[in-house]
């Protein structure tokens, strides 16, 4: 997206260039009203110019390798605090729990989750706002998407996991792992990580707010974010802008930029509440970028880390991982000739050190007598 208000959304995340930023959709409706809408939205997709897919068609890529079906109902649901949570599950053995980026989904990690699953139980997990899980008209915060993992890992998992996440579901990983007890999360993988040092982030005014400001500025600024920011999201909601951002550089190969991965993103931005849930996103991600910064949360963690990072990525500098193994010694860097999103650019290569690397932790699937009590 080219506007100054997404540019400024998720600055204290990335403080590198554009990005796309397209929230998912909602599962909030019921019964015949939740199908005609998914149906509307599917064929709002195809109008303006990509193709839903079936199962069927989507057996491998062009490299050749296994994915993902893609099911526009979405796999499974979760209630968690009264909203629907949308979820991908395969697989036998200790867990692996996957957490997309901002403006994808699970279906983002289709070429990893079939090779995963042949050795690991591999979850896919959409979080609130993102993605088939319901678009919740809420005040969201780092701390929302947190508790989400963590109750997710208590009540659905149920056993000791491997978290992996890209962006901004890399740092919510981060925050999850450092709260919850370390027999739950033995180890943590960050693909082109959000999240900032404390000095890298530019302070701002703190003068307080006169009566004119509160009632009146504010008020009508609010008024025009509004304006800008439903005409930026309907703008990068069809097939073609989301096509071009993906291939500006956030993927430097764009062979896997097909209508499967355009799907995953345009048919959740087609919701009713898509658009309300952005706007919120953006106003609360550059609410306080001071809150959670990389090395409080990194002096919280216990377990060891792996970073997968893309060094192409215009979004997030390569040094940010250097600067990440520096601070936290117990990290393995691999360092990837893509962007911002290596597992599904170049995902032989993620899936093979991702899985070299968990075959050296020596971790094994506990029995229901072991597993720690949640």
């Amino acid at each position: 997206m080219s506007t100054c208000c997404a540019r400024a959304s998720t600055e204290w995340l990335n403080p590198k260039g554009n990005r796309l930023a397209v929230p998912g959709r909602s599962n909030h409706f019921r019964g015949r009203w939740e199908l005609n809408r998914r149906t509307f939205a599917i064929k709002r997709i195809v109008a303006t110019g990509a193709s839903v897919m079936t199962p069927s068609v989507v057996a491998e890529s062009s490299q050749g390798l296994q994915q993902l079906p893609f099911k526009p109902e979405g796999y499974n649901y979760w209630t968690w605090r009264g909203h629907k949570i949308h979820y991908v599950e395969e697989g036998e053995g200790l867990s692996v729990v996957l957490i997309h980026g901002f403006g994808t989904s699970a279906f983002h990690w289709r070429y990893n989750i079939p090779e995963l699953a042949k050795n690991y139980k591999v979850y896919a997990l959409d979080l609130l706002g993102f993605g088939w899980s319901e678009k919740a008209r809420i005040d969201y915060d780092a701390l929302i998407w947190r508790d989400q993992v963590a109750d997710f890992l208590k009540e659905i998992v149920k056993q000791p996991t491997v978290l992996v996440g890209n962006g901004l579901g890399g740092f919510t990983t981060l925050l999850a792992a450092a709260a919850l007890p370390a027999e739950q999360v033995k180890a943590v993988t960050l693909l082109n990580s959000a999240g900032q040092f404390g000095d890298d982030i530019t302070s701002t005014d703190t003068t307080e707010e006169t009566a004119l400001g509160k009632f009146i500025v504010r008020p009508l600024e609010e008024i025009f974010q509004r304006v800008v920011v439903g005409l930026a999201f309907w703008l990068s909601m069809r097939p073609a802008q989301i096509e071009a951002q993906l291939k500006s550089g956030v993927y430097r190969n764009h062979s896997n930029v097909d209508d499967y991965l355009l799907n995953s993103v345009a048919i959740p931005a087609a919701d009713p509440n898509a658009g309300e849930v952005y706007y919120r996103l953006l106003r609360q991600l550059i609410s306080n970028p001071r809150k959670y910064t990389l090395e409080s949360v990194l002096s919280q963690l216990s377990c060891p880390l792996l970073l997968l990072w893309g060094d192409l990525d215009p979004w997030v500098d390569h040094a940010k991982a250097n600067r990440i193994k520096d601070f936290y010694p117990n990290t393995t860097l691999v360092n990837l000739q893509a962007g911002h999103y290596p597992h599904d650019e170049v995902p032989e290569q993620v899936n093979k050190a991702l899985l070299d690397w968990l075959s050296t932790l020596g971790l094994s699937e506990p029995s229901l007598e072991t597993m720690p009590e949640m």
